[in-house]
């Protein structure tokens, strides 16, 4: 459990940064402590770790749990409501998972440094919560604080509660302590089921909520509880249910705990001097300094000194409680000073129209400079220096080329778009058409023809290329005859449930059919024979009927002979860029035919690609596997395009609340996106999980992902879900 804000322990601690993500005892966070005193449930007893957070400290979970190498379902509040509603939350999750699991609810900002005794003492409490009991633990006083609260019992050991006390003044907890009462440490173990049910009894509006807030079954590892959380009473799991139930059990605990409340808790740990500092007649100070700033202290007493670069705090340690007063009147006096400045993320609008400057101005014309010969052949990569690389040349990325610059010319770019369209139809059709009118692979640097096979997916790309060609006005009057030739080549060869086999070592895959659909859309929309449609819907009954899962909905990749899952690993990749670019396909189909159930489709879709979009990293990995987990956290460029494209166009499709949260998602892959373009114009291609690029030339066949996401963009603003307060186009 994540919640509280630590305000007793400011300035180290602000709301956007709570005590329980900073290092305060050692060189680990106590969240990351807490984290890995608990982990052993999961190695060793099979459980699962879910943390209950507010959705502002998303970030901070996700890189920290990554740091200490452990996983976690993260349900995220989108509103405090104390902890009552957050542990009703992860009861009722765990209930839907395993009906008779057994909750242990550990406070993230406590300090207990004997793990093994930790986890002996919850596997205690665990057997006595599984026979229905509510368990809390309670830790033997070691002085007499006001800072707890308190726990009479009927016994030693296990026993069960007589009352629970709020925190006393330091009179009468030494009446307390003398009469063997125990600190009230906040952690519970409790069965899901119990929890729920007691809930019902003491805090029905509460369990009520919770149950509604709980989010559908997902493979993401972070959930965002929904709006009916916000209306859960904000109330305290002691006043709503310890108070009032009959099965309340504490187990005494003897091992050392502090809940690390102020800065004298600190400062006993003997762990909590941080930074650089100097004393000099200084004893029983706490020094804490933020980088680059040094803390000299001099013939001073019982001092906590802490230093960020925004705030200083000086107090004696004796009143360390009393800092929170310090607080509320910075709630008035200065407010900026109780958080720390956070950067604003880049927001769609914004980020749009430096996308438009940057193709505009650097990336056009660079690759229609040093990206095209004189004599039209579109370059396959061009170096980070930005000089030419000679390599073989495929087909898939001269078609490419022409897509991106037929685009531009729609776009209004006033660069050479005519000549580069022009010029590389000619040499396409010269270079890779052989004389059945299919299209072969690959070319040497020189054109001499390399591989002669006629991959389903370059013909797809070929008929793309050509669509957009003759929609840009290129003089060539054969576009549509040539693609008609391929077409009816293909579906010729059509298996009978419509699928095309490919060439190469994956001859059943849906891969190639995606890029066939939308050269289909793309004819259909510039006004193709009948045909085009007729091949449109053969695709997409194909895809719903054999590459979509029809239980999870996902896409699959490959398939075997008989078009049921390849019974290999190959069988259960899932890619969520492909996820995102079938779903954007699938909604302009939808919206063509004006079929709700594709946009269903389309949406589901988009779910399993944002199931694969990294916490950590903030980008869209490059492949999952069928059961959800990630099988590769490298992360390519082009499924960051795909995100954005899918986004957008669901945007246009959905209404007030879930529209803003696809625009939520546009602006992230958007912000994703920019993390591969340079400012030269070019692009690196494949991001590592240490954030660090492959070192090697830009990829000409990234363009056409990248201006199909502008165009996308720019479409989406037309519609007036972006205020652009400028114009998108080129």
């Amino acid at each position: 459990m994540c919640g509280g804000s630590g305000t007793r322990l400011w300035p180290a601690s602000r709301p956007s940064r709570p005590k329980q993500f900073i290092p305060l005892a050692g060189n680990r966070s106590l969240f990351q402590e807490t984290v890995l005193r608990v982990a052993p449930f999961v190695e060793k007893d099979g459980g699962q770790l879910i943390v209950v957070a507010g959705v502002g400290h998303r970030r901070w979970i996700i890189e920290q749990l990554a740091e200490v190498g452990v996983s976690a379902h993260v349900l995220l509040e989108p509103e405090a409501r104390d902890s009552a509603a957050a542990m009703a939350a992860a009861a009722a999750w765990t209930e839907r998972e395993d009906p008779e699991g057994v909750n242990a609810f550990v406070a993230s900002d406590h300090h207990i440094p004997d793990h093994d005794a930790f986890q002996q003492a919850i596997r205690t409490a665990a057997a006595s919560a599984a026979e229905g009991r509510v368990v809390t633990l309670g830790v033997t006083p070691t002085a007499a604080s006001s800072a707890y609260g308190y726990i009479k019992s009927t016994g030693r050991g296990l026993s069960d509660v007589d009352r629970f006390i709020e925190k006393p003044d330091a009179i009468t907890a030494a009446e307390y302590i003398k009469a063997g009462y125990l600190w009230n440490s906040g952690n519970f173990v409790v069965s899901a089921a119990t929890l729920l049910s007691e809930l019902r009894i003491y805090a029905p509006a509460v369990e009520t909520a919770v149950r509604g807030a709980l989010p559908d079954q997902s493979r993401s590892e972070v959930e965002l509880l929904t709006d009916a959380f916000r209306h859960a009473p904000k109330i305290s799991i002691d006043y709503a249910l310890m108070e009032k139930t009959r099965l309340a059990s504490v187990l005494e605990v003897h091992f050392d705990w502090s809940d690390l409340g102020a800065w004298d808790a600190i400062a006993a740990s003997g762990e909590g001097d941080t930074g650089l500092h100097i004393f000099e007649d200084a004893e029983g100070c706490l020094a804490r300094a933020a980088d680059g700033i040094m803390v000299a202290a001099l013939g001073v007493r019982n001092l906590a000194i802490i230093a960020e670069p925004d705030a200083v705090l000086v107090c004696d340690l004796s009143r360390a409680q009393d800092v929170k007063q310090v607080v509320e009147r910075l709630k008035i006096a200065s407010p900026q000073h109780l958080d720390f400045t956070r950067p604003v993320p880049e927001t769609l609008q914004a980020g749009g129209l430096r996308f438009a400057d940057w193709l505009r101005l650097k990336a056009l014309p660079i690759w229609a400079t040093l990206g095209q010969t004189a004599d039209g052949v579109f370059a396959e990569v061009i170096g980070m220096d930005g000089r030419s690389v000679k390599t073989s040349r495929r087909a898939r990325v001269q078609a490419r080329q022409i897509y991106v610059f037929a685009q531009a010319g729609q776009l209004g770019w006033e660069g050479p778009w005519s000549r580069c369209v022009d010029d590389g139809v000619a040499r396409l059709i010269a270079d890779y058409l052989r004389d059945d009118g299919l299209c072969r692979t690959l070319l040497a640097a020189d054109g001499t023809p390399l591989d002669e096979t006629a991959m389903v997916y370059d013909q797809a790309f070929v008929m793309f290329a050509l669509a957009m060609a003759k929609a840009a006005g290129c003089a060539d009057a054969s576009l549509e005859s040539r693609a008609l030739t391929i077409r009816d080549q293909l579906q010729a060869r059509a298996e009978d449930n419509g699928a095309i086999v490919e060439g190469g070592e994956h001859p059943h895959q849906s891969n190639c059919h995606m890029h066939l659909l939308e050269a289909c859309l793309a004819w259909e929309e510039i006004g193709g024979d009948a045909g085009w449609a007729a091949f449109t819907d053969q695709i997409v009954r194909l895809a719903r009927s054999t590459f979509i899962d029809p239980e999870e909905g996902f896409l699959r990749e490959f398939f075997g002979p008989d078009w049921a899952p390849a019974p290999d690993e190959a069988g259960r990749l899932v890619e969520p860029g492909h996820q995102f670019e079938w779903a954007w396909l699938m909604a302009r189909y939808a919206r063509g035919r004006r079929d709700t159930e594709a946009l269903a489709v389309a949406r589901r879709l988009y779910a399993h690609g944002q199931a694969g979009v990294s916490e950590l990293l903030g980008v869209a990995v490059d492949a999952m596997n069928d059961d959800g987990s990630i099988r590769s956290h490298r992360a390519r460029l082009w499924p960051q395009t795909e995100w954005l494209k899918a986004s957008l166009i669901l945007a246009e499709s959905s209404r007030d609340g879930e529209r803003q949260t696809y625009l939520d998602g546009a602006a992230a892959a958007q912000r994703a996106l920019w993390f591969y373009l340079c400012d030269s114009g070019l692009w690196r291609d494949k991001r590592l999980p240490d954030r660090k690029f492959i070192d090697e030339p830009a990829p000409a066949s990234s363009f056409y992902h990248i201006m199909a996401a502008f165009r996308q963009l720019r479409d989406t603003s037309r519609s007036g879900l972006i205020d652009a307060m400028g114009d998108f186009d080129l």
